[in-house]
């Protein structure tokens, strides 16, 4: 079995068939089929039903895939390790977040990554939830996640740093409270409108969860782009919760903020698989856990 022929089933995978995975790692599409042929007659399994001119995996196809792309992350961190001797941390890499957490702290590590190791990228994968943060990790399509969970994430070879408790805030349109200081209780909710997430979000969960111990929290949007969230609100279609990561965007745009008394907190953490990371990989942890200190 050959590296390229890990890379030609990954790219088909990844790319939706044999024609745009050829496009796209630029080789011929016959040398794509020929390389594939050659790694089913090798492990004894067909990786694809050809359906047509489509490509659809099979059940051994899909016990690959996310092998198959661990395999290629260990070998680029292996890679990576024999060539960061002595010249420092280069090189990509990919990590997958929450909206929360893409913002902060991923954005603040980012910055200190360009300053400490300008030769590092970092591609960062947005996830709805922490659950889809962790099995991106776990199937090799990111090097390493941060995510909000009121559970410390789990899963076979997966390390797990806590990093801080991120708060969430109530979001409103300027002046729309009439509120001594800028704390309120959950009772104060009662009666308002809300811009929300999808479900399976850490804030829509604590939506629900407030709107079924306070009564009378009406959802007036819901979207699945978060990043309107705030802009809506700012139209005065409804509040928002958001996490702190957000606060200084909020004020800057021109929204009134406001803490939970008591306050309401989720866990944020930072997950990889063990084993060898490449160079950019341990940087980017590196950088993140010193951070948190």
């Amino acid at each position: 079995m050959e590296r390229r022929q890990l890379e030609y089933f990954v790219a088909i995978v990844e790319h939706g068939g044999f024609t745009a995975a050829a496009k796209a790692l630029h080789v011929a599409q016959p040398s794509l089929s020929r390389a594939i042929g050659k790694l089913e007659h090798e492990l004894g399994v067909t990786l694809f039903h050809r359906v047509g001119r489509h490509a659809v995996l099979s059940t051994a196809g899909e016990a690959l895939a996310g092998r198959a792309r661990l395999v290629l992350r260990d070998l680029d961190a292996l890679r990576a390790a024999a060539g960061a001797i002595g010249d420092g941390a280069a090189g990509r890499v990919d990590v997958a977040a929450t909206s929360s957490s893409g913002l902060e702290p991923v954005t603040s590590v980012i910055a200190e990554l360009a300053r400490r190791h300008p030769g590092v990228t970092v591609s960062t994968t947005s996830a709805m939830s922490a659950a889809e943060v962790v099995a991106m990790v776990l199937q090799g399509r990111c090097e390493v996640g941060v995510c909000g969970s009121a559970e410390r994430p789990s899963g076979q070879g997966l390390v797990t740093h806590h990093l801080r408790d991120e708060e969430f805030l109530l979001v409103v349109p300027p002046g729309a409270l009439d509120v001594p200081g800028r704390a309120v209780a959950p009772e104060m909710l009662r009666g308002m409108r809300f811009v929300v997430t999808k479900p399976a979000t850490a804030v829509r969960a604590l939506f629900d969860r407030l709107a079924a111990t306070v009564g009378d929290m009406t959802i007036a949007a819901e979207t699945g782009d978060r990043g309107v969230v705030l802009p809506m609100v700012l139209k005065g279609i409804g509040a928002g919760l958001m996490p702190d990561g957000w606060s200084e965007l909020a004020v800057r745009a021109g929204a009134d903020v406001y803490r939970f008394d008591p306050p309401e907190r989720l866990p944020q953490w930072l997950v990889h698989r063990g084993g060898p990371v490449t160079a950019a990989t341990r940087a980017f942890i590196d950088t993140t856990l010193e951070a948190r200190d």
